[in-house]
């Protein structure tokens, strides 16, 4: 054990730079230039999707202006263009990625280039979490490293923001553990802060002005994240090989669903996941974002560039940048750095939300984050694809109370009587004026249509996916696999209309600057009892229960049974999507389920090593003598 919770290296400052949003870089970086063949990947990204919407937009308008707009009319072609730019955007990207792997299939090697050794970092901030499962894969990243070749050196930080004093204690045990059985010549340091000021950008932020400019690169982890030697060498790699990059993020991977619901996120990014991926490398090129994890960082392009600064808030307040990754990436790129995606890397992994409250809850959280974002999108310097980047998280939130609205709307035009078809009724403005010949348009047919495209992505998915004769062979035989995918997709259906409500919550809460606090993901697959499951999911309930009534009193459009149904069941549903399902017949596995990584395998070995090691720690005696810190 250790006497000391500050067991670190001697310093080697490097100074964080200050930025601005009002102004750009006084020193720019390298002009990256794109060649036509860049230029018609991002056009064939962009262009489907714009020529879709207006399509859609013009064919509904037209229709509504045979018998005059109304309002509500005028308000669902709005609704209609905003919504579905961004489905269809999502196609397009998913079929630009199945294109680019017909055209190269092979899996992403090594650069070619030359490369110097370094110095690689690897950051593990971590607050209140569990120590066996954080140090437990760090253990196994650590052993990976050992097998594979020694060209760079890799040094491990824990970075501790911990308040609990349990669990501080627990991480020192795990620490001393964690040097006594590492690899001979592997160097591994803890700190843990006295404040967690400015929470994780502070933290990595401290490291950086204290400790970064002994190492050229760092490479950043979440507490669940976990890599292989293989993935950890090839980003090194390729940061070294290409000077210009100045990021490189990889694609994580799901792993760890123990639950209904995990095992549908699990399966989705992994059966879906890969195509959509590859779209988003092709048109991101060397304007691509930051995830916050599971990424390679140049130490000294960020210090000089993406240092945040605060934003003004109500009444000058200052305010941290929640959702910092998108903006880091942004300012890396104005200063002329590339930063890159490299979907084909593999070896990357984090778990995900195990019950519908957990995401929800994660929800709300990065919620906040990206609703700040609307407020960086005319940042100076910024580069067009950084702004979209910025756009896009945004939307991704407000997107949400963007359907709920079309769904209602459209519903209580879809359930107005016969007699509002008289154009008599023009001078209520609410109304949709129908020409005596001319049927109203069929809102059910227009919601299966939006279905048929959220779910293009996960059909093409599937079915490039199922060309492969191991993929077929892992879940034995063709069948088995497209009934699993059946599954995942009807699960999806069902409780899309719940993530719908509770995304808008997140942005009302958002919008009204109501904080959540930050708390730790719950990854331990617990679920949450009747009571508070009720309670979380009123607003759900209360709306279905309302839809339903609506229904029955002809004020709203039969079409909405389906998602009355889903929202009035919605607790159920909750408690449902906490269920264990590894020992159940309908076990939703996805590859990594079904052929292990070495590096998943050896985690979950490390992780139950290190509770055993916490266990025998708890339950021995304390020894009052002073042990000097190494």
């Amino acid at each position: 054990m250790y006497a000391t919770d500050q067991v670190m290296p001697n310093r080697a400052p490097l100074p964080m730079q200050k930025q601005a949003f009002n102004r750009s870089p006084d020193r720019q970086g390298l002009k990256l230039k794109k060649s036509l063949p860049d230029l018609l990947w991002r056009f064939a990204a962009f262009a489907p999707a714009l020529l879709m919407t207006i399509s859609l937009s013009i064919a509904i308008n037209r229709r509504f202006s045979e018998g005059g707009v109304t309002l509500a009319e005028g308000t669902v072609v709005a609704l209609v263009a905003i919504t579905f730019i961004w489905v269809s955007l999502s196609v397009s990207t998913v079929l630009v990625g199945l294109t680019r792997r017909a055209l190269n299939p092979c899996i992403t090697r090594y650069s070619r280039r030359h490369a110097e050794t370094q110095n690689v970092a690897l950051l593990i901030p971590i607050y209140n979490e569990v120590a066996s499962d954080v140090f437990g894969n760090a253990s196994a990243m650590l052993k990976e490293l050992a097998q594979g070749p020694k060209k760079d050196t890799f040094t491990l930080f824990i970075l501790s923001d911990t308040r609990d004093a349990a669990i501080a204690e627990q991480e020192l045990h795990a620490l001393s553990a964690l040097r006594s059985h590492a690899p001979a010549g592997v160097e591994i340091f803890y700190r843990r802060r006295p404040n967690n000021t400015d929470k994780k950008i502070g933290n990595l932020t401290e490291w950086i002005e204290n400790w970064g400019g002994a190492y050229e690169a760092m490479i950043i982890l979440d507490a669940d994240s976990l890599m292989s030697g293989a993935a950890i060498r090839q980003l090194a790699h390729e940061l070294a090989a290409h000077p210009e990059a100045g990021l490189i993020q990889s694609f994580p991977a799901l792993i760890g669903a123990e639950t209904l619901f995990g095992r549908m996120q699990q399966f989705s990014n992994a059966v879906y996941g890969w195509l959509l991926a590859e779209g988003l490398a092709t048109w991101y090129q060397s304007e691509g974002n930051y995830w916050g994890h599971n990424a390679i960082i140049r130490t000294k392009a960020f210090a000089d560039n993406a240092h945040l600064p605060y934003l003004r808030g109500r009444g000058g307040k200052q305010n941290l940048i929640m959702s910092h990754d998108f903006v880091e990436a942004g300012m890396l790129r104005r200063a002329g750095w590339a930063v890159r995606f490299m979907p084909r890397a593999g070896g990357s992994f984090e778990e995900s939300p195990q019950t519908l409250i957990d995401y929800a809850l994660r929800d709300r959280r990065w919620c906040q984050g990206n609703m700040q974002h609307l407020r960086l999108l005319f940042t100076r310097g910024f580069h067009p694809v950084s702004r979209f980047h910025l756009l896009q998280g945004a939307v991704a939130f407000l997107l949400s109370p963007a359907w709920f609205a079309l769904i209602l709307i459209w519903s209580l035009i879809g359930a107005m009587p016969e007699e509002a078809l008289d154009p008599i009724h023009a001078a209520n403005p609410f109304y949709p004026v129908w020409p005596k010949n001319q049927q109203p348009i069929d809102g059910l047919a227009f919601l299966a249509f939006i279905y048929a495209m959220l779910l293009m992505p996960k059909i093409t998915g599937m079915l490039a996916l199922s060309a492969r004769e191991r993929t077929r062979s892992d879940y034995g035989g063709w069948l088995k696999f497209a009934g699993t995918a059946m599954l995942e997709i009807i699960l999806s259906v069902i409780y899309a209309p719940i993530l719908m409500v509770q995304q808008t919550v997140a942005v009302v809460f958002a919008v009204l600057g109501r904080s959540m606090s930050w708390a730790p993901q719950n990854r331990q697959a617990k679920g949450y009892t009747w009571g508070q499951t009720l309670r979380f999911h009123w607003i759900e309930t209360l709306i279905g229960v309302a839809m339903i009534a609506g229904i029955f009193f002809g004020s709203v459009s039969l079409w909405l049974i389906p998602i009355a149904i889903s929202l009035t069941i919605a607790s159920p549903l909750s408690v449902l999507s906490g269920a264990k399902v590894q020992n159940r017949v309908l076990r939703l596995n996805s590859p990594q389920c079904l052929r292990e990584p070495r590096v998943v395998r050896r985690a979950r070995v490390e992780r139950a090593w290190m509770r055993d090691v916490l266990v025998a720690a708890a339950n021995t005696p304390p020894d009052n003598s002073a042990i000097a810190a190494e």
